[in-house]
């Protein structure tokens, strides 16, 4: 059957009767619209059926709408016959609609049906917005007896799924012209006794899968609305277009600015190159010591440099030398064998004894044992007061390597096996005052902010700011660890007691290698790591722990080693005492031992880590913010010195390298001088040597 011949049938007109019997609802199966006719008088006409081949065997049943179910009496089985055309008129008033009764006729021949007796372009009007599409069926072949009045209401039913071609929506055909030859259609009668022509269904059952849909009922009452078009792919479009374009032009737009432009070597870069580019040539990069084989300064070349500077009034008294580091040559000397009071120089006495008596890999242990009771344990001291308070994993920005206070406490928890009740200290590792002679009072006592009573243990050289060199030191460090040791493992303080020897150990933390700790002793001039460090100097040696044994510790290894110690006076490692005595040209032989030429001096290996810990001028520890003034700039970065102050003395002792790459040593004492310009006078003079080629 062609496809423009596919029947519709309006919405309003549809009939959801069935003819099967009761109790049978919901096999699939549908009506069947037949064609009906009349006239608009309401005069009813003889109705024939069209000669139709079923196929399976199934004959079309006609039905007809009941939209109520009034009591209206039987009207007369129609017959089949033509029909001339009717104009639909709506009613006037709403009357009950009537029922009409639809007698089938037995078809006569089971042939082809003639389907150009059909009119295939007849319309029908509807009052639908949109014509409703019925699926066609195939029934199953039977009989009806004659006059079977049609069911009038049954329940809403599935529908099946209707084929491409059964949903071709077809445009409104045109009324049909009265003919001898049309057939039949079915005619609504409203109440007013007005009739319209519906189009005839001739369709066929395809078994196809059944699908849902809503009651013929609801479906009336509110009809689908039509599709919406589909926007989706064309609004993706749109967005995928606008953001490609914002994306290239914000591209093209980070193109053209010089900073990207010159990263990524486009040609149109501020900085491409505008002729050929040149071949690559090979470069060698070596790293060149202090200059050993050439001529060096003379003395004569350096004493005129030096004249101004080193005459200037605000160093007060000055003693000092200049050494030649290669030849060992003294070059300038100002008396440099006058004992004077050295200050924080000092500490190049106790480094250089360390570094000489102590193996460079030497750690200082603080450990945790069992004690004579059970639940008891003794925090036994072992002369390292760079142990840190911070957590695991941060390192202390002060000491760096140095051992944290958490790391011995959770080794404790681990080997104790039990509760903890207990925590003691056994301090007994060094012996003597906690201060030294020639030091104020104010030294020791709470908040000093540059030193604390040496004990063998504390946290982080006994500052209340582990992070913070100038922040204030505790009265007794050792007692404060140890409360918080105690606080850590959830137990008391239980005072001070001696550990015996055998033990057994809990815990243990080592501190930074001996070249690490001696790195931080100079780069910060920390008073406490000094007095600590000569009391290992005296372990070391089997004197006391004491500031005596460390004084005289030190003075031992360093004669021992060869220098002349003419006219020094020790009383403590860190130079807080006004009663040290130190002359110039000690200090500068020290150094200059430190920075000979490899392989020239045997002490050479041993001393020359001391180098590194000297603070860079400009750059790094005590010399940072120094070097700044216009007359002492050219030193910064090229002085490397050990600074001491006190009131009324500055001193600074280091290494310098002059124009010719030559190595410098140099030692300068200044008494009676102002704190700042004396240190300024001071950086002056270092700074000439590094301008001087002075030959």
């Amino acid at each position: 059957m062609p496809e423009n011949d596919d029947p519709r049938w309006p919405s309003d007109d549809k009939d959801t009767s069935s003819t099967e019997p009761k109790g049978t609802e919901g096999n699939g199966e549908s009506t069947i619209w037949l064609p009906m006719t009349g006239l608009a008088s309401g005069k009813t006409e003889e109705l024939s059926v069209p000669k139709v081949t079923p196929e399976s065997g199934s004959w079309f049943e006609p039905v007809v709408e009941v939209e109520e179910e009034p009591d209206v009496p039987d009207t007369p089985t129609p017959q089949w016959s033509a029909f001339a055309p009717v104009t639909p008129v709506e009613p006037k008033e709403p009357e009950a609609p009537k029922t009409v009764f639809v007698q089938p006729v037995q078809p006569q021949h089971l042939t082809e049906p003639d389907w150009d007796q059909f009119d295939r372009n007849a319309g029908t009007p509807s009052r639908d917005p949109e014509p409703r599409q019925e699926p066609q069926r195939q029934e199953p072949q039977r009989q009806e007896p004659p006059h079977q009045e049609l069911q009038r209401q049954e329940p809403p039913r599935q529908e099946p799924q209707r084929r491409p071609e059964q949903n071709r929506v077809e445009p409104p055909r045109p009324a049909p012209v009265p003919s001898a030859t049309m057939h039949a259609r079915p005619v609504r009668i409203e109440p007013a006794e007005e009739r319209f022509d519906s189009e005839a269904t001739v369709g066929m059952r395809h078994a196809e899968p059944p699908s849902e849909e809503p009651p013929a009922a609801e479906t009336e009452a509110a009809p689908a609305p039509a599709p919406k078009p589909k926007k989706r792919k064309r609004k993706v479009l749109v967005i995928t277009t606008v953001v490609v374009v914002l994306l290239l032009a914000g591209l093209g737009g980070a193109a053209a600015m010089p900073k990207v432009s010159n990263r990524l070597g486009l040609p149109w870069a501020p900085n491409a190159p505008k002729g050929e580019i040149p071949k690559p040539a090979g470069v060698t990069r070596v790293l060149h010591g202090p200059d050993v084989n050439g001529a060096g300064p003379t003395k004569e070349g350096l004493a005129a440099a030096l004249k101004g500077p080193a005459g200037s009034a605000d160093l007060g008294t000055l003693t000092g030398t200049v050494v030649d580091a290669a030849s060992g040559t003294v070059l300038w000397d100002k008396n440099s064998g006058t004992p004077l009071t050295p200050a924080s120089t000092t500490k190049i006495l106790v480094v250089a004894a360390a570094l000489l008596s102590m193996d460079h890999g030497t750690q200082i242990s603080t450990k945790i044992v069992q004690g004579a009771d059970p639940g008891t344990v003794i925090l036994v001291a072992g002369g390292d007061p760079s142990l840190t308070a911070l957590p695991l994993g941060t390192d202390s920005p002060l000491y760096p390597g140095a051992a944290h206070v958490d790391d011995l406490v959770a080794q404790v928890k681990k080997a104790a096996g039990g509760k903890i009740s207990k925590v003691q200290l056994d301090v007994s590792l060094f012996k003597g005052p906690t201060g030294a002679v020639g030091w104020d009072p104010e030294d020791t006592a709470a908040g000093n902010t540059y030193m604390a009573p040496v004990v063998p243990v504390m946290a982080d050289g006994g500052r209340t700011d582990p992070k913070n060199d100038h922040s204030p030191r505790v009265a007794n460090p050792a007692t404060a660890l140890t409360q918080k040791i105690a606080g850590k493992l959830e137990a008391q303080a239980g005072g001070t007691t001696t550990a015996p020897k055998d033990a057994k150990v809990l815990g243990e933390v080592k501190s930074q290698p001996l070249t690490e700790f001696a790195n931080s002793l100079l780069q910060l001039s920390d008073n406490m790591l000094a007095d600590a460090l000569a009391r290992q100097v005296a372990l070391a040696k089997g004197a006391e722990p004491s500031f005596a044994g460390g004084a005289s510790a030190t003075m031992d290894v360093l004669k021992q080693a060869g220098f002349d110690l003419t006219g020094v006076q020790l009383n403590d490692g860190s130079g807080l005492s006004d009663q040290n005595k130190i002359p110039a040209k000690v200090l500068s032989e020290i150094l200059a031992v430190a920075a000979a030429p490899d392989g020239q001096d045997p002490r050479t290996a041993k001393l020359r880590p001391m180098l590194a810990g000297l603070p860079v001028a400009g750059g790094s520890g005590t010399l940072e913010k120094r070097y700044g003034d216009p007359a002492s700039s050219a030193g910064r970065g090229w002085v490397r010195g050990k600074t001491g102050t006190l009131s009324g003395v500055n001193t600074l002792a280091g290494v310098v390298l002059d124009t010719d790459g030559r190595m410098l040593v140099f030692a300068l004492m200044s008494s009676g001088s102002d704190q700042n310009k004396g240190r300024a006078a001071l950086d002056v003079v270092a700074a000439t040597l590094h301008k001087c080629g002075c030959r």
